[in-house]
């Protein structure tokens, strides 16, 4: 599937930006994990090729052929299958041919059932796939999301930084004309390096992130990247969230680690079943085409061939009796696998169903966080710009206006953490019951 690179506009050299669903279709086209995957698909088909040509006889041709020297050896009666020559010849050549087919005409059904089972394991292989392509794109959504949040962290911290700044300059004015002592002045330049430094960490945390999803893109590591620049709107994350329940019911029936496990059982009741047929008999029939020749022999080659060509044919019935305890302990084994599969889908609804759960419980408290601390921002940003009107006309001291900058900027954080993480949440909800991941 190709992918469509959008380039930012503006310079050369540029990064390149992705949407979400980009960056899903470049992943499920190239990572090597996924390539992986289909390649074991593959080999599920190659071995129901296999399983499908145990119905066929096999056909075997042999030849073998043998020089005798007698060194010592004047005349001498020798007999070769079935023939008396007499010969006076040192060297002798004898050479064999043979060609022969067996067939299993019943062996209680197992080449079938064999049959069966291998479609089943493709149909689980195929199922492993998809879920490693899931488990892609939940990875995927997850640090894009991080990286949209990171990078609106930073702009903030950008802005924060701008307004120290300029706290500081004036600071600096105060001091030459007598408003402020040396040591506030250093507060708020401290104010000031602080901000800075909070920009570098951002940046450096946001750089890590778009490390973390180029690796799951497998692009490499001089390649330019970057994320489309796309902020979700209020309304998109405050929408209502679907009923637990109702996810749960359409979750279980479209995750394929839920199928899988269903399946599975499917699986241990046919290897139960293939088990048990071992105790039954075993009907085959054979044929064979044989010829050979001999050089001490007094007639022609061709003549040799002709007279010594033979047919065979026969049928084998086998019936196991004492087979060492292997046909029983296969039926017992067969039997405790049932059983573990069927408690591997119980331990696979019971997972999902907390997965559900703890996604829900997580996108509703922070739906209400974010409404919550949406407000707050609100009330602290009109809270710091009449500090700073109050700073500048020096009614208010430094401790005052470091510690509303701080309110501020914990209530920004707050506010985009908790939307980020609310509108994740609610993707993966979706995602979940089987819709595409978009934003």
């Amino acid at each position: 599937m190709a992918v469509v690179v959008l380039l930012m506009a503006g310079a050369k050299g540029a990064a390149q930006q992705w949407t979400l669903e980009q960056c899903i279709n470049h992943a499920l086209e190239h990572n090597i994990q996924i390539r992986q995957a289909r390649v074991q698909q593959q080999q599920g088909d190659v071995s129901l090729w296999q399983a499908r040509g145990q119905l066929f006889p096999n056909l075997n041709f042999s030849t073998s052929h043998s020089l005798g020297y007698r060194p010592f050896e004047q005349s001498t009666q020798m007999v070769h299958d079935g023939q008396v020559t007499t010969s006076d010849n040192k060297t002798t050549y004898s050479g064999s041919y043979g060609l022969s087919t067996n067939v299993t005409l019943w062996n209680g059904g197992v080449n079938y059932k064999n049959i069966e089972a291998q479609k089943l394991q493709n149909r689980l292989t195929e199922l492993s796939t998809e879920q490693n392509e899931l488990s892609i794109q939940e990875q995927i959504a997850t640090l894009y999301v991080q990286i949209l949040y990171s990078r609106e962290a930073v702009e903030v911290n950008r802005r924060m930084e701008q307004t120290a700044r300029s706290q500081y300059e004036r600071a600096r004015v105060m001091q030459e004309q007598g408003q402020m002592s040396p040591a506030d002045v250093k507060q708020m330049e401290a104010q000031w390096r602080s901000a800075e430094y909070d920009i570098v960490n951002g940046e450096t945390a946001l750089a890590d992130y778009k490390r973390q999803l180029k690796s799951l893109l497998q692009l490499p590591m001089e390649q330019d990247f970057d994320v489309a620049p796309r902020v979700p709107s209020d309304e998109q994350v405050m929408a209502p969230l679907p009923s637990k329940e109702g996810t749960l019911a359409a979750a279980l029936q479209s995750r394929p680690e839920i199928r899988s496990a269903e399946l599975g059982i499917d699986v241990a009741d046919l290897q139960l079943d293939i088990a048990r047929r071992g105790f039954l008999p075993t009907v085959s029939v054979g044929a064979s085409l044989g010829d050979n020749h001999f050089s001490a022999s007094a007639n022609p080659y061709g003549e040799q061939l002709k007279r010594n060509l033979n047919l065979s044919a026969g049928v084998t019935v086998s019936v196991p009796i004492f087979d060492n305890r292997h046909n029983r302990a296969a039926v017992r084994k067969a039997r405790l696998g049932r059983l573990d599969s069927r408690l591997d889908l119980q331990d696979r609804r019971l997972a999902l169903s907390s997965t559900i759960e703890r996604l829900w419980l997580d996108a509703n408290s922070n739906l209400q966080k974010f409404v919550a601390a949406r407000t707050q921002t609100e009330s602290r940003q009109e809270s710091y710009a009449l500090l700073d009107e109050q700073f500048a006309a020096g009614l208010k001291n430094v401790v005052e206006v470091q510690e509303g900058r701080d309110q501020l900027l914990q209530a920004k954080q707050n506010e985009l953490q908790s939307k980020y993480n609310a509108l994740l949440n609610r993707q993966l909800l979706a995602f979940y019951t089987g819709q595409p991941m978009t934003l």
